[in-house]
């Protein structure tokens, strides 16, 4: 009997190995940034954007395992990958644009955690944000990889309040599911406006980097990187592959969870701009209705959840954009270094943090802000993923695990979706 009880751990525990940088990255994915512009858009067109949860997992999933493959397969992050293969100017050019859409990211998700906060807790929004910043570099810098990434996987469990209210509330499942797999557009610059947001905040630049330095991270701890070589295996990117899209699948069912419960309880009641961190609690009040005081505790229940996803998502926003400069500045870059050891990179992590903290004390509104943000990555992401496509399908960098036909279409696929929302975003603002 013992021993059958020490097997049953044994595999729950390799079961949840497995699960490392994949479902961190989709749980990441839905940080302030992405609840928000999920909100907004079914608070907007109701159910009218649902169908993008399911045409972007494939496109999502594909982007991010090329991304792992990259780190996993070179041992390097992405930008470590262009410096030994591309011009300075491509490499430099790829650092500036992830390190602006990290900091502007980082500086709205602490906005959103602050006012989050504030409606549970009657301490003024700028401390709380201080507090928080101060909180999560301290938790970055202070902690090992391997003990802040059991934190962090345990922070993704915030987002099963949206699904469970999905559940709780009359919906109309017949129209839910047209909506869900028939796509519905208008061409209008408020619709594709939101649209390139939803893209953006859903395959964002931060990801790439993050999953591919992550893969790396890993392979450090299972001791896979010797005398500077890889040594990867087939089970390795096996299990890496599982690890993506289980991290893609969590990510697009919260996405379809939070974008159903704003489009059932805010749009069909006529809330159709969210404005306040309050406004977009209120899709939460229907989980807790039956309680005297269920509008307290919804604000409970979003401040929980925003709070859980921004200390989950500033800290792969700042490190994303540290592994980034690190590696084109030959500096040393690993969450498993003493800050002593790696000035540079906790360096650039505390200033991305503090830039970001900054953002927020020049009056810029904290939920604009998030929305505006996804749509800025949603833009920026398009040349990123050019270079990504060409990267994984390499030969001379992939060796045996370039991308294959399937995989290679999906990540073009990724380019062309996410270029065209782009394009035709721009197109109906100068036709305004």
């Amino acid at each position: 009997m013992a021993e059958e009880i020490k097997k049953k751990r044994k595999g729950r525990r390799k079961i949840f190995d497995i699960v490392g940088p994949g479902i961190i990255t989709g749980a990441a994915d839905d940080d302030p940034s992405g609840i928000a512009t999920y909100s907004q858009t079914g608070a907007q067109f109701g159910y009218g954007q649902l169908w993008t949860a399911v045409l972007m997992l494939p496109f999502q999933t594909a982007i991010q395992e090329a991304c792992a493959r990259i780190g996993a397969v070179t041992g390097k992050g992405i930008a470590g990958v262009v410096k030994e293969h591309y011009s300075k100017k491509i490499l430099y050019g790829m650092v500036f644009l992830v390190v602006i859409a990290n900091t502007i990211n980082i500086g709205a998700d602490l906005g959103a955690m602050g006012a989050a906060a504030h409606l549970v807790i009657p301490i003024d929004v700028p401390i709380l944000i201080l507090l928080f910043t101060a909180l999560i570099l301290f938790l970055e810098i202070f902690l090992s990889y391997k003990s802040y990434a059991k934190i962090l996987k345990w922070l993704t469990l915030s987002l099963f309040a949206y699904l469970l209210t999905v559940f709780l509330v009359n919906e109309p499942w017949g129209e839910l599911l047209r909506a869900t797999f028939i796509p519905h557009i208008e061409f209008s610059f408020a619709f594709f406006f939101i649209i390139t947001g939803v893209f953006g905040t859903t395959i964002s630049p931060y990801m790439f980097f993050w999953q591919a330095s992550e893969e790396v991270e890993e392979e450090r701890e299972k001791g896979l990187i010797k005398n500077g070589k890889v040594h990867v295996s087939k089970s390795f990117i096996k299990f890496l592959r599982i690890d993506t899209f289980v991290g893609m699948l969590s990510s697009e069912i919260a996405t379809w969870s939070i974008i159903v419960v704003a489009a059932t309880v805010l749009h069909a009641n006529g809330v159709t701009n969210i404005a306040t961190a309050a406004d977009a609690a209120k899709a939460l009040e229907p989980l807790v209705h039956t309680f005297p005081n269920a509008g307290f505790l919804a604000k409970l229940i979003f401040a929980t959840g925003v709070l859980g996803l921004g200390f989950l998502g500033v800290p792969v926003l700042s490190a994303s954009a540290s592994y980034a400069v690190s590696e084109a500045f030959n500096w040393k870059d690993s969450l498993n270094f003493k800050f002593k050891q790696a000035h540079g990179f906790y360096g650039v992590i505390t200033i991305a943090t503090i830039v970001g903290l900054i953002i927020n004390f020049i009056g810029i509104d904290p939920m604009k802000a998030l929305v505006f943000t996804a749509v800025f990555n949603g833009v920026v992401a398009v040349p990123l993923i050019f270079l990504i496509a060409k990267i994984a399908r390499n030969k001379k960098i992939m060796g045996e695990y370039k991308s294959g036909i399937l995989s290679h279409l999906f990540v073009w696929g990724t380019f062309v979706l996410m270029g065209t929302a782009a394009v035709a975003m721009f197109f109906t603002l100068s036709h305004m």
